[in-house]
C-alpha cells in the first residue's frame, strides 16, 4: 500500500507543477487534467501491478474498451503458454492472470468480478498495442510512418563511409596491444552530426527512379535513416575471424605457411566465415526476432541513444527525492557522456588503482591468503567488498548492469561466486598441483611452474612429437581455469535442457511459422505461429514487403560453396566437411543461444565446444583443428550478432529489405576492407614479435596459435580424456543437463514462489566463465548497481526509469569509448605515464606477482615424475 500511495503521490505533484507553470501552457494542463480523472483509483493500483506507468495505462484503456471477455480469456491462455517461465516478465500479472482463469466464477458471474477483468482487458491492450516489457516500451516507439524515408543517398553515402572507417580501423589496430576498437555506439554517435550537418549544407538535387524521387538531401536527418548507418557499422566492426588462421599459417615463427598469403584464398575463407552466419540469421527470425518474449536488451542501449538524439519531445516524470524532472533525454545523455568522459581519465591514467581497487590488500600487500580472497589482479577477490571504481571493469565480462535485466546479472554473479570458492578449494588443496601455479590464469603451464612451451612438444615440421612431449611436461592448468572449463561443459547441456524444458512451446511455433512461410513463398512480416499473439511490432512491420527465407538460404548456400572452395583449392590439408560441420553446429545451438541471449543478455559461445569436437576429431593437425574451431564457432556467434541487427530495424520500423541490402553492402565492403588490411599488415617489419612497431605484437593472434597447438597438435584427449588429469571436468556436461531439470521441478513444485522463478541455471553457469584472466573483483560491482536501478528506481519510479536509464548506460558506454580512444592516440601511444603512489599501489606485493601456494626448489618439477627422477628445468 505504501507503494501505491507513492504513485498517487507522484502523480499529484506531477499534476501540480503541471498546473502551476506559466500561462502559455495552462490550456494543455487543464486538458492534461481531465485525462487524469479517467484513470480511476483502481485504475492506478493497476500501474503498480502491472508495472506500467500511468501514459501506459492511458493509451491502453480505449482499446480495452473494445475487448469482450472471450477474447481477453484466449489472449490471457495464451501469454500464460508463452511468459509463464519468462523471468522478465512481470510476475505480479502472471499472478493475477492464473487467478483470471482458474476462476469459473469469473466467466459464470462476471458481474462480480469486474475489477480482475477490467485489470485483465488492460493487460491484453497492452500487448496487443505495446509490449508487455516495461524496458522495451521505455524506449521502443509503439508508432510507425511507413512515408519516413530511410534508404536515402545520404544515409548509404555516411553507412559505407562509416563502414569502410570502422572496418579499416578495426582491423589495422586489432594486432596491437592494447587493441584499438570502435564499438557501433560510438558510430553512431559520430554520424548525428555528419547526417545534420549534411541536412543544413547539401542541396536538393535529385532525380526520379521507378517512380521514387532520391534527392541528396530528402529532409531532416532522421532516426530511421541513423539506425541504418548504426547497423551498417555494427555489422562492419565485426573482422573476419578467418584472419586468426591466416595470422598462425604466414608467420615465419608459426607454421610458416606462405602460400597462405594468397589474396583469393583469404577472400573466399572470409566471405564464407562472414555470410554463413548471416544466412542463418534469416532463417531463424521467427524464434529470435519477432517474438515480443526475444527482447535483446543490448538493442535497448542503442535505441534509446537513437531516441535521445532524435525524439524532441520531453515529458516530466516524478522521481527520486519527491521531485518532478524535465531535463529532455538529450540534455540528460549530453551531462552524462561528458561527466564520464572527464571521470574516466582518472582511474585510467591519473590514479590507475582506482581501477584495481584492492584497498584490503593494501593492509598486507605481500600477505598471500589475503590476496587470494580479496585481490583484484591476482587473486579471487571474492571478499572485497567495493573492487573498482572504474565503470569500464563492469563491462569487461559483457554484463552492463543497467542494460540486462538485474535477474541475470543476480544468477550470473551468484555462479561466479559460488564457483569460486571451488577454485580456492582446489588451490588450497593442491589438487593436480594448482598450488604451484597462480590460483587465476589463463595461461598454460608445464612441470615447473612455468609458461608451457608448445614448441618443446612439436616436431621440425610443426607436428606432433610423442617422444620430444614426454620428454618435456604434460599441461597444466590454473584451478579457476580448470573450473571455468567446467563450467563450459556444464553451459552448453544446460542451455539445451533449459531451452527445451522452458521453451518448447515457442519453438514449436517458431517451426511452423517457419513451414507456413516456405510452404507459402510468400510471408507476411512478423507471421506467427496460430496461437501466438502479435505485439504492436509485428503488426506495425506487415506494412513493408519480406525478405524470403529463400533469399537467406541462398546467401547461406553461396557462402558455405565460397568455404568449400577456398579449403579445397589451397593445401589446406583439412576436408571441406569442416564448413557443414559448423552450419550443423550453428543449428543445433543458435536457437537455444539466441533464445537465452535475448531474453536475458548472457551470451553462451561455442569456441571451446568447436575446438573440442575439432581437437577429437583431427588430433595432431592443428591447421584443420583451426578451420573446425572457426566454423563452428563463428557461424553461430555471427548468427546471433546478425540477429541482433535484425531486432534493431524491427523496433525502429525500418523496411525488412532495405535491412538485408544495408547489412549484405556493409559485409562485403568489411571483408575486402579487412583482407586489404590484412595483405598491407603481413608485410610490416618484425610484426607479431616483440620488435613489432606501434605494438604491433599480436596478442590475439599469438592466443589463437597457442590454442591451435594445444587443442588440434596435442589435442583434448591428453587433457581431458580418459587417462587425462582433468577428465573429471567433463562431468560438467552431466550436471549441465541436470541442473535445469532440478529448477523445472522446484518451479513446478512452487509455482507462486517468486525467488524460484528467477533462478536461471544458464546464467549460473557462464558467471564462471568470467574466470581467468578476470577474477569476481569483475562482477561483483554490478550487483548493486542492477539492484539501484532495476529493483529500486524501477520499482517505484518507473517513468523516470523508463525515461534515463536506458540514456545513461548508452552515454557512458560512449564516453568510455571516446575517452578511452583519445586517451590511446595521445598519452599512451606516447607512452607518458604519472609515476606515484597512485599507479604503483595497483601491482604491488601479491597483486603484481602472484603469490603461490606451494614454490620449487632448484632442479625440481612437480608431479607426474615420468623417469622416476628429479630433472633439471630446461
Amino acid at each position: 500500500m505504501a507503494r501505491r500511495r507513492q504513485v498517487e503521490t507522484d502523480s499529484d505533484t506531477l499534476s501540480h507543477t503541471m498546473s502551476s507553470s506559466t500561462s502559455d501552457r495552462k490550456d494543455s494542463n487543464e486538458k492534461q487534467s481531465a485525462i487524469d480523472v479517467e484513470i480511476s483509483d483502481t485504475e492506478r493500483i493497476f500501474e503498480d501491478e502491472l508495472n506500467v506507468t500511468e501514459d501506459d495505462l492511458r493509451k491502453a484503456k480505449d482499446f480495452a474498451e473494445t475487448i469482450d471477455l472471450e477474447t481477453t480469456k484466449k489472449m490471457m491462455e495464451n501469454v500464460l503458454k508463452i511468459h509463464e517461465r519468462d523471468p522478465n516478465f512481470p510476475f505480479a500479472v502472471l499472478v493475477r492472470i492464473h487467478e483470471f482463469l482458474s476462476n469459473e466464477d469469473v466467466f459464470e458471474r462476471p458481474e462480480k468480478h469486474e475489477d480482475l477483468i477490467w485489470e485483465m482487458k488492460l493487460e491484453a491492450a497492452l500487448i496487443t498495442n505495446n509490449s508487455p516489457y516495461a524496458e522495451v516500451r521505455a524506449v521502443v516507439s509503439n508508432e510507425d510512418d511507413p512515408d519516413m524515408p530511410s534508404s536515402t543517398i545520404r544515409m548509404w553515402t555516411i553507412g559505407i563511409a562509416f563502414s569502410i572507417f570502422l572496418a579499416f580501423i578495426n582491423q589495422l589496430f586489432s594486432i596491437r596491444q592494447p587493441q584499438i576498437f570502435v564499438e557501433s555506439n560510438v558510430a553512431q554517435l559520430l554520424a548525428y552530426p555528419v547526417g545534420k550537418a549534411w541536412e543544413k549544407l547539401m542541396p536538393d538535387w535529385g532525380f526520379t527512379l521507378w517512380g521514387i524521387r532520391h534527392s541528396l538531401n530528402p529532409g531532416p536527418f532522421n532516426k530511421k535513416e541513423h539506425m541504418l548507418i548504426a547497423i551498417m557499422a555494427t555489422t562492419s566492426k565485426s573482422l573476419p575471424y578467418s584472419q586468426y588462421i591466416v595470422w598462425t599459417q604466414v608467420m615465419p615463427h608459426w607454421f610458416n605457411q606462405q602460400w597462405a598469403r594468397s589474396f583469393g584464398y583469404q577472400i573466399l575463407i572470409a566471405i564464407s566465415t562472414n555470410f554463413l552466419g548471416y544466412g542463418l540469421a534469416g532463417l531463424t527470425r521467427r524464434f529470435l526476432v519477432y517474438p515480443s518474449y526475444c527482447v535483446w536488451p543490448a538493442t535497448l542501449v542503442t535505441v534509446a541513444l537513437n531516441s535521445a538524439l532524435h525524439n524532441e519531445s520531453n515529458f516530466p516524470v516524478p522521481g527520486p527525492l519527491r521531485k518532478i524532472f524535465t531535463m529532455s533525454r538529450f540534455k540528460f545523455f549530453m551531462l552524462a557522456f561528458g561527466a564520464m568522459f572527464v571521470y574516466f581519465w582518472l582511474p585510467n591514467w591519473l590514479v590507475p588503482v582506482m581501477t584495481a581497487f584492492s584497498w584490503m590488500t593494501w593492509i598486507a600487500p605481500k600477505h598471500r591468503d589475503l590476496n587470494i580472497l580479496t585481490g583484484f589482479n591476482n587473486g579471487m577477490g571474492l571478499l572485497n567488498f567495493w573492487p573498482t571504481w572504474d565503470w569500464n571493469v563492469l563491462l569487461f565480462t559483457g554484463i552492463d548492469p543497467l542494460m540486462v535485466p538485474a535477474f541475470s546479472t543476480f544468477n550470473s554473479v551468484a555462479g561466479c561466486f559460488v564457483l569460486g570458492w571451488l577454485s580456492v578449494g582446489l588451490w588450497y588443496a593442491n589438487v593436480w598441483n594448482t598450488g604451484y601455479i597462480p590460483i587465476v590464469s589463463n595461461k598454460m603451464f608445464n612441470h615447473w611452474g612455468g609458461i608451457y612451451n608448445v614448441s618443446m612438444a612439436l616436431n621440425e615440421q610443426g607436428l606432433y612429437d610423442n617422444e620430444k612431449y614426454m620428454n618435456y611436461s604434460a599441461v597444466y592448468l590454473s584451478a579457476a581455469q580448470v573450473v571455468a572449463y567446467f563450467s563450459f561443459f556444464a553451459v552448453y547441456s544446460s542451455t539445451v535442457m533449459y531451452v527445451t524444458l522452458f521453451h518448447r512451446y515457442e519453438i514449436a511455433m517458431g517451426f511452423k511459422s517457419l513451414w507456413r512461410s516456405l510452404r507459402n513463398r510468400g510471408p507476411r512480416q512478423g507471421s506467427l505461429a496460430s496461437g501466438d499473439y502479435e505485439d504492436v511490432h509485428v503488426r506495425l512491420m506487415r506494412a513493408y514487403p519480406e525478405v524470403s527465407e529463400y533469399w537467406y538460404f541462398g546467401v547461406l548456400v553461396v557462402a558455405a560453396a565460397t568455404g568449400m572452395a577456398g579449403i579445397a583449392t589451397y593445401p589446406t590439408y583439412t576436408t571441406i566437411g569442416v564448413v557443414p560441420y559448423g552450419i550443423i553446429l550453428a543449428l543445433l545451438f543458435v536457437v537455444p543461444t539466441g533464445i537465452i541471449r535475448a531474453m536475458t543478455g548472457v551470451e553462451v559461445t561455442l569456441n571451446v565446444l568447436a575446438e573440442f569436437i575439432g581437437g577429437m576429431w583431427v588430433e595432431g593437425n592443428a591447421l584443420a583443428m583451426n578451420f573446425f574451431k572457426s566454423f563452428g564457432y563463428v557461424t553461430c556467434a555471427h548468427a546471433l550478432s546478425f540477429s541482433n541487427d535484425l531486432k534493431l530495424a524491427h523496433y525502429l520500423k525500418i523496411a525488412p529489405r532495405q535491412t538485408f541490402a544495408a547489412q549484405m553492402v556493409a559485409t562485403l565492403i568489411s571483408t575486402f576492407v579487412c583482407v586489404g588490411v590484412f595483405q598491407f599488415q603481413m608485410d610490416i617489419p618484425d610484426v607479431c614479435t616483440p620488435d613489432a612497431p606501434m605494438r604491433f605484437t599480436c596478442p590475439t593472434p599469438q592466443t589463437f596459435y597457442t590454442a591451435s597447438v594445444l587443442w588440434g597438435t596435442i589435442g583434448p584427449l591428453k587433457i581431458f580424456g580418459a587417462n587425462g588429469q582433468y577428465s573429471w571436468s567433463l562431468l560438467g556436461w552431466p550436471i549441465g543437463f541436470a541442473a535445469p531439470l532440478l529448477f523445472y521441478l522446484l518451479i513446478r513444485k512452487y509455482p507462486r514462489n517468486r525467488f524460484v522463478r528467477q533462478i536461471h541455471p544458464v546464467a549460473i553457469w557462464t558467471g564462471a566463465l568470467n574466470y581467468c584472466p578476470y577474477s569476481f573483483s569483475y562482477m561483483w560491482p554490478s550487483v548493486p548497481i542492477a539492484w539501484l536501478s532495476w529493483i529500486y528506481i524501477r520499482g517505484r519510479y518507473l517513468a523516470f526509469w523508463s525515461k534515463y536509464n536506458f540514456v545513461l548506460s548508452a552515454a557512458f558506454s560512449a564516453g568510455v569509448a571516446i575517452a578511452g580512444i583519445l586517451m590511446l592516440f595521445t598519452v599512451q601511444w606516447y607512452g607518458i605515464e604519472i609515476k606515484w603512489w597512485g599507479s604503483t599501489q595497483a601491482v604491488a606485493g601479491c597483486e603484481g606477482k602472484p603469490c603461490l601456494l606451494k614454490t620449487l626448489g632448484p632442479n625440481e618439477r612437480f608431479y607426474p615424475w615420468w623417469d622416476g627422477t628429479r630433472v633439471p628445468a630446461p
